[in-house]
């Protein structure tokens, strides 16, 4: 097994690793989202997120294992991106890779995202892939766009 990072649209069996990602505490307190439980969270993919074709989404792999998920949708005339790794993926590049061969399929511009302030990892993430900051958008979040 190599660490390649790799995109595949999603699986259903992915639901699962992405539901159990997100039951993570310590995930859930870095993005400042609470983990939903399970019929919700179920439901909202199969309906908000694969159930609609104004959403894009991958699941990111890392040498066959789900490392979590990309996504993009519109929202308020604007397309938004974001994504959700397992802890065991954090810190080694994935989500930098993984946003960027995301954007590559994704020939949407601009593109926003609106991660937590205090997630710096999230942040760098975004600007390593050619995001910039424009503002913090309500004192919790901060507000970057990749424009090119």
């Amino acid at each position: 097994m190599t660490n390649e990072v790799r995109l595949r649209a999603v699986e259903q069996a992915d639901l699962e690793v992405f539901f159990e990602q997100e039951q993570d505490p310590v995930a859930a307190a870095r993005a400042a989202f609470p983990p939903r439980d399970r019929e919700r969270f179920m439901k909202h993919w199969e309906t908000r997120v694969l159930g609609d074709p104004a959403v894009t989404v991958r699941t990111v792999l890392v040498g066959g294992r789900v490392a979590g998920n990309v996504v993009a949708w519109p929202q308020d005339g604007r397309h938004w991106v974001g994504y959700w790794y397992g802890r065991d993926f954090w810190g080694g590049g994935v989500g930098s890779r993984g946003l960027a061969l995301f954007l590559g399929e994704m020939p949407v511009r601009p593109l926003y995202a609106d991660p937590v302030e205090t997630n710096v990892g999230s942040v760098r993430v975004l600007e390593k892939c050619g995001f910039r900051l424009l503002s913090e958008k309500d004192g919790e979040h901060v507000l970057l766009v990749l424009d090119e």
